[in-house]
């Protein structure tokens, strides 16, 4: 994907999205040369934003302490993910933002239930997994030896029937390209979406993979499937990789028997919502420079970084625009998207009730929260374009622009005419503890999240202002 570069894709369902929301009319975006003028007002709102960041520099960090630890865990349909709404809604409330809202949403409701695995043959030990988010559940133990599989192109390849098996397929994410900051994502996660589907075809009873990660210390991560309509689906589950790796190393070797049990189900859809608070624009308060984030994680952590560190930042863009005094001519939302990481229904919900709103700029922020590194502007003419504001933003760590943008909870908008954006910190070490039990407060500095809250708040006010 050329005009998408492999490191933003943060949801394999996004393309699905898009095609069922369709692009509607195409509007003018904020796009073009920024005015000598814009440029002059940008630089003294960065020294205001700067000035009242540093009055309150761990009050970012203080928030996320809050939703991480009173609300970890937020999957669809649990009441960690409902607290961690009503939370959000208050402290927007509390920052004094327009038009506080909550969008009712009806998400999915998988729970995982207990799950436990573990080699009979030709050792016995236990085996560290986590059913993939979607999954079918076992409905009791299986019992069956392995078919093993080096990557997903060997299963697809495969003409081999494996009935009364349970299929590993052992696809190996690449590691970090320190040359072009890919983390291999787009490549890893094909066996996570697409192995349940290749193996239910040849017979297979359930399915295993190798954890979506380049890095572990023994930790399985999670995330979702997606079955292929009109194919049986069968249980699916990832294994941490040092036991993927001793997995594939006895299945080299002679017959491996594996014991696994999934107690996996779905239960009808669940009331949910979007968090949505605003700052009226001045002059042109119907059209929109959205600030996305989302506020559901999977089951098995707090999410800090994925992506509650991303609403918070949001949350304190706005909260500083507003401290400031810094009154837009557009009017800047702040959208948090429930399930986000299981079928976008938060996005989807969004898009149905005002994607005919003239939304000029959607701006996502779902990749971490590392150390303040660049921001997506959509394009290579929108880096020419942006480039007279890059002394302004490296006040907050931000040391380029980069010709794309991406979001998964806002890319409706954008196909209907809205230019991306998005903040890219640094994520050399993202996908370490993505989707994990590791996805933790420690995991993030205080000032990391402060430097990228207020460039994002910067950006905010150059997109409204433009």
């Amino acid at each position: 994907m050329d005009e998408l570069p492999v490191r933003l894709i943060a949801c394999a369902g996004a393309a699905l999205l898009l095609s069922a929301c369709g692009g509607g009319t195409p509007r003018p975006a904020v796009t073009g040369e920024v005015r000598p003028d814009v440029v002059a007002r940008a630089r003294g709102a960065a020294e205001r934003i700067a000035q009242a960041s540093a009055r309150e520099p761990d009050r970012a960090y203080a928030r996320l302490g809050e939703l991480a630890g009173d609300h970890g865990r937020r999957i669809t349909g649990s009441a960690a993910l409902d607290g961690a709404i009503a939370w959000a809604a208050q402290r927007m409330r509390d920052d004094g933002l327009d038009d506080v809202r909550l969008q009712p949403v009806k998400v999915p409701h998988w729970v995982r239930g207990k799950e436990h695995a573990r080699i009979l043959r030709p050792v016995d030990r236990p085996l560290a997994l986590l059913a993939l988010g979607g999954s079918v559940g076992t409905h009791g133990t299986l019992r069956a030896p392995i078919a093993a599989f080096n990557d997903l192109d060997a299963l697809r390849a495969s003409t081999a029937r494996l009935d009364g098996t349970i299929a590993f397929v052992n696809h190996r994410m690449p590691p970090y390209d320190e040359a072009t900051g890919d983390p291999g994502y787009r490549q890893g996660v094909q066996a996570r979406l697409h192995a349940a589907t290749e193996a239910a075809k040849r017979g297979a009873r359930a399915v295993l993979i190798r954890s979506v990660t380049a890095v572990s210390l023994g930790v399985p991560h999670a995330g979702a499937l997606a079955y292929e309509g009109g194919v049986r689906k069968i249980p699916a589950a990832a294994l941490s990789i040092e036991d993927a790796d001793l997995l594939w190393g006895l299945a080299q070797r002679g017959p491996v028997d594996v014991e696994l049990y999934l107690g996996a189900r779905t239960l009808p859809d669940a009331p949910s919502a979007n968090v949505i608070g605003e700052l009226r624009g001045r002059e042109l308060p119907n059209e929109i420079v959205l600030l996305g984030a989302h506020i559901d994680s999977w089951d098995v952590g707090p999410g800090a970084s994925d992506d509650g560190a991303g609403c918070v930042a949001v949350m304190e863009a706005l909260r500083l625009l507003r401290e400031t005094g810094l009154a837009t001519r557009r009017t800047v939302r702040g959208v948090l998207f429930t399930s986000e990481e299981y079928l976008l229904a938060g996005a989807r919900a969004y898009f149905e009730q005002y994607g005919r709103e003239h939304h000029v700029a959607a701006f996502e922020t779902d990749y971490g929260m590392g150390a303040p590194d660049a921001i997506g502007v959509g394009s290579e003419d929108g880096v020419r374009a942006m480039a007279p504001l890059l002394p302004i933003f490296a006040r907050f760590g931000i040391r380029r622009f980069l010709p794309h943008g991406y979001g998964a909870d806002v890319a409706p908008i954008v196909k209907a005419g809205a230019t991306a954006f998005d903040l890219e910190p640094a994520a050399r070490h993202y996908f370490d503890i993505h989707h994990t039990a590791a996805d933790t407060l420690d995991r993030i500095r205080p000032e990391d999240l402060r430097q990228n809250a207020a460039a994002i708040a910067l950006l905010a006010y150059v997109l409204a202002e433009r």
